[in-house]
This record gives structure tokens, sequence and C-alpha cells, in this order.
């Protein structure tokens, strides 16, 4: 490929989505380790450092070539990279004592370099826990926000910048623009396309197949359809073969209409399995999210053998496919350094050693949602699958929070919570932090921490600074809800339950409520995903608690929460609210970072 960019992977969480975005500039981008040799490096026309889980000042510190600054091409560093080009050249970083998350506003001071062409205020999207306290020496302070003095960097004359924040993200409008800039100082030709990725994928697929065929796993989703499609388009028909398992954690009449809409858009060659049972006996007593997800997994790929089984098929000649994504890899820490934020269902240890021993196809898992879908688009597959609303291997399983009943609010958490009131208070809201946790990502880095309920009525927009002035200053909550129905929130507790039969079909009905509502007002396409999630939270130890979490995004890396129309999240909460063992409805109001998109 001419005129590459690298990128060097620190273990960010946004490393790939970097490459992706290079790409879409029609670069061709590659990631690579930091210590690779100067010459290996040289190759490239310009270096971009990514962000990553750990500190410059940390003593296990990702290990990378020091002469990356004098190799006398560009070089951007972005969060951890930011830092890292700081540190070395002869700056200093310091933990912040405000953490950063979401959206901020950064002043530019100097439209250079990789700000060129900006406005005055762009709008940009943190995650990061250290800051940039001192420039180096050589380099100009272009841009800062509120809580971050040096939030971009650089050094025109070397072709050295750095930026704290992240213009890879689609939530930094102008990101592309920046990222555009650097390509233009590399001196790149434009000449890569998705067209071409397609036709090196069909033809890395035969080659990787040989004369092996594919039993494929089909959700229905976006993801594992485009794989179908592409690889019938590689191996024939008659050499794929689709398995959809009833695992008993799907929405309601999911499966039916799995089946159903596969067979309309041509789909023969596939199996449905109803395998409920035995993932929820398999769950039964199981409460945290990780072990939820390992045995979920697992309980997959056994399944899996024994359909192969059945329909008597050789498994040294049928090998098990995938419609894995860069996301699923990322999250389940999958890259050198990469932290762990959730283990996805295609990633546990039983895929691994399959993985190791050659025995898996993934055709997309170099590619993050956006991408699927332009694949999709271009193989011809219709728009209502292709833009399907996106649902997790899991299922239910991980929209369903589970307890052992002995989750409390110890002093820490009250002491929390004063913090969150005094900041809700000013703007007419008040606090309650939850006693449940759910799953975050801050600064590349896992968080298990807890959801805070604001009650009153305000505007989208005070929700959305509250929420993220909160997450940010209060390490014990990482996440926001807002309270819709009752009117004033009972005192709850955690009452211990699993994933029982009963629980699920609570939730099946929660979740079909919410769904008709989007159809019936025309929001389907408005909103990216919508996942409703039941809290085992009550005050008699009976009822349960619903969130509805939607959200706009585009590769699941980053998520803003949607704004629906308020008389409809009313109605969706006054609908749900009427099914019997429903104690409240919540609405969260968490961009991701703070939050994942899904509580678990």
């Amino acid at each position: 490929m001419q005129d590459p960019i690298g990128v060097l992977d620190f273990g960010g969480q946004y490393t790939h989505l970097i490459a992706n975005r290079i790409r879409r500039l029609r670069v061709y981008s590659e990631i690579v380790s930091p210590d690779s040799d100067s010459d290996r490096l040289r190759n490239f026309k310009g270096l971009i450092l990514s962000g990553g889980p750990s500190s410059v000042y940390d003593a296990d510190q990702p290990r990378f070539n020091p002469n990356l600054f004098d190799l006398g091409i560009p070089v951007l560093g972005l969060c951890y990279g930011h830092h890292l080009m700081a540190q070395q050249l002869g700056g200093v970083v310091e933990p912040g004592q405000t953490k950063e998350y979401g959206a901020a506003q950064l002043d530019i001071r100097e439209k250079a370099g990789i700000l060129e062409g900006l406005e005055d205020s762009e709008t940009v999207w943190m995650s990061h826990g250290d800051h940039v306290a001192q420039a180096p020496p050589g380099f100009r302070v272009l841009g800062s926000t509120a809580s971050c003095a040096i939030a971009a960097m650089g050094d025109p004359n070397r072709e050295l910048y750095g930026l704290q924040f992240h213009p890879e993200v689609t939530h930094t409008p102008n990101g592309m623009r920046m990222l555009e800039n650097f390509v233009a100082l590399c001196g790149c030709e434009r000449t890569w396309t998705m067209g071409n990725y397609i036709e090196s994928s069909l033809q890395a697929i035969r080659d990787r197949m040989g004369d092996r065929n594919v039993f494929l796993f089909v959700s229905g989703g976006v993801d594992s359809t485009v794989a179908f499609v592409l690889l019938e388009k590689a191996l024939g028909a008659k050499r794929v073969y689709g398995l959809h398992i009833d695992n008993g954690l799907m929405r309601k009449n999911e499966s039916a209409l799995v089946r159903d809409s596969l067979l309309e858009h041509g789909f023969t060659n596939f199996y449905v399995v109803d395998a409920g049972t035995d993932f929820l006996s398999a769950l039964r007593g199981v409460v945290h999210p990780e072990a939820k997800r390992r045995i979920i997994g697992t309980q997959f790929i056994e399944v899996r053998d024994r359909a192969m089984e059945q329909l008597g098929l050789d498994p040294e000649q049928w090998i098990l496919g995938q419609g894995t994504i860069y996301p699923d890899t990322i999250e389940s820490g999958g890259t050198k350094n990469a932290a762990v934020i959730k283990t996805h269902h295609n990633r546990v240890a039983l895929v691994e050693e399959l993985i190791a021993q050659g025995k898996i196809i993934e055709p997309l898992s170099q590619l993050y949602k956006d991408e699927v879908r332009e694949v999709g688009e271009r193989l011809g597959i219709p728009k209502s699958l292709v833009w399907r609303h996106p649902f997790p291997g899991p299922g239910l399983g991980v929209r369903a929070l589970c307890s052992d009943g002995s989750e409390s609010l110890g002093e820490a958490e009250q002491n929390a919570e004063a913090s969150a009131r005094e900041i809700a208070r000013k703007t007419g809201l008040d606090a309650r932090i939850l006693p449940i946790k759910s799953v975050g990502v801050q600064g590349d880095f896992r968080t298990y921490a807890h959801p805070v309920a604001l009650i009153g009525t305000t505007d989208w927009q005070t929700l959305e600074r509250v929420s993220t002035e909160i997450t940010n200053r209060i390490p014990q909550i990482n996440r926001a809800v807002l309270l819709l129905r009752p009117d004033t929130l009972p005192p709850l507790f955690v009452k211990s339950c699993d994933l029982s039969k009963k629980r699920l079909d609570l939730l099946r009905e929660a979740d079909a409520i919410a769904t008709h509502a989007l159809e019936e007002h025309g929001l389907m396409d408005a909103i990216w995903q919508m996942p409703v999630v039941l809290l085992p939270l009550s005050s008699d130890g009976e009822k349960e608690s619903i969130v509805l979490r939607p959200v706009v995004s585009k590769e699941a890396m980053t998520a803003r929460f949607s704004e629906i129309p308020m008389d409809v999240a009313m109605k969706m909460a006054d609908d749900i609210s009427a099914l019997s063992g429903i104690e409240a409805v919540f609405y969260d109001v968490t961009h991701k970072p703070p939050g994942t998109i899904e509580w678990e």
C-alpha cells in the first residue's frame, strides 16, 4: 500500500477506531506495536500514538521506541500519546484534579497544523485522568478547555502535535477535519476504498478456508447477517451453514422474527435450536456480570457442538464462524496493552482456545459497526437488516442485573451522594445513589460503580451537564439516570435474584412496550439502540425497576444518550409502570464514556 499511516497501539479503547478513521479518509492505515524498530516505523508517512489505560509515570508503562519522535516524519499523540510526547520531549504530566469524560469545549488559541481551518471553539470528546501540566520546549499551546489548560499543543517546525481529546470519535464533530489535516501534513495520497477491503476480504476468506466449510452463529443482527452474506459470496451457499440459538435470553418473539426474516430474504441454509433450558440452568444462582458473560459464551459453543453432531457435520471440515466486530475484541482486553472492560460472549476462554487452534473464522473482526453496515449495503443486503438495532449476543442476560442481596451503601457512597446532591440542587434537582453497580469505561479502564438517580424536572441540556459533572468529579459514580415514574423515589434496596424465567419475561414485556412506542412515534431511525434494563431494586422485596437506555452512536465505541421527546418517554414509563412487578422507571442520561452502552 502507498503512503500508509502507522497507528501505535498503547491499549486504548479507540486505537482501532483511529485506523478506521484514517481509512475513511482513503489512506491505508496499519496498527503496529509501539516498540517497533525505527526502520519499520520509517516506512510510514506519519505516526499516530493512541490512548491507553496506563499513565506515563507508571513503572510498567507500555514499551515503546524512544526514537519515534526523531524519525523526521509527522507524529500525532492522542490522550496517552499526547502525555507520552510531552514527557519524552521535556514537558510535565500530572494526575488531573478533575477527571474529564464526555463532551467539552475546546477554545482554540492558534489554528496551526492539526487545528487549521477550525472554529474558535469546537466540541471535543474527552476520556482522561492525567493531563499535561507543562508543554515541552519548542511546543506552543494551541487549545484549552475549562478543565484542561493544554488540551492541544504542537511544534509546527518538527510537525509534532498532541491532543488531549479524541478526534477519532464521532462525538468530536470536526475530528475528521483534524485527522484530515494530519494526513495532509504527511503528504499521503488518498486512494484506499472500502471496495478494496471487500475484495481483499473475499480472497482472504478463500485462502484461509481452503476446502473447509463454515458453521456460522447467526443472531439475526447486522453483524452475523453481513458475515453470512460475505462468507456465502466467498465460498458459495453450500459451504456455509447458519445456526440460530434461542438461548432463553431473547426479546419477545425474537427467535421467530429472526427465522422469518432470514427466510424472507432468501436464506435457507440455517438451523434453529431451542436451548433456553440449558442456558438458564447453567446460569442458575449466578449474579456477577463477568461470570454470566463467560457462562453464556461457553454455552454457545457447547450447543454448537451438539448441533453439529445432530446434523452429522465433521468438525474437522466445518469450522465455527462468528460475526465478531472490533469493539467485542478491544473491550474484552484483546490487544497487548488494553484493559478488560467486559468479556464479550464471543471472547470467552473456550472461544480463545478455538481461535488459537485455527478453528474459528471472523470475517468482520477488524471492522466497526458503521463499516459493517457499509459492507452490508455494498453487498446488497436489504436496509431492514442492515439498519436493525443492535442486540448483544448474551441478550437479556446482560440487561437483567442480578444480585446476592448483599449490596449496601457505605460511608464513601453516602459522602458521594451528598456531593452529588450538592451539584444537582444547583439546577433544582435532587440526587440519590442507587445501591446497585454497573459497568463503565473511564480513561480506557473498566469501572464498576454506582448510578445516581436524578429527581425532578428540567431540560436535556441541564441533565447532560449535571450527569457529566457528577461522573467526572465523583469516583463512586459512573452513571446518571433520571427518575420518570413514580414522581418521588421511595427508599430502595437490592433484592436477591438471578436470571429466572419470571424475571426475564417481565423484562421482555417492558422491552416490547418500549420498542412499540419507538415504532409508533417513528423514532426507530432517530436512535441507534435502546437497551431496556431490569434492576433488582425494590422497596418491598417483590417489585423491580426498569431503566430506558436510548443512545446515538455509529461504531459503539462512544455514544451519547438520546433525547427522546419527553412526552413519549413518560408514556413509555406509564405503560411499563402498569406492569405487575415494576417499582420505578428511569431514563439513562449518561454518555459513553463514562458509562458503557449496556449496563453489564
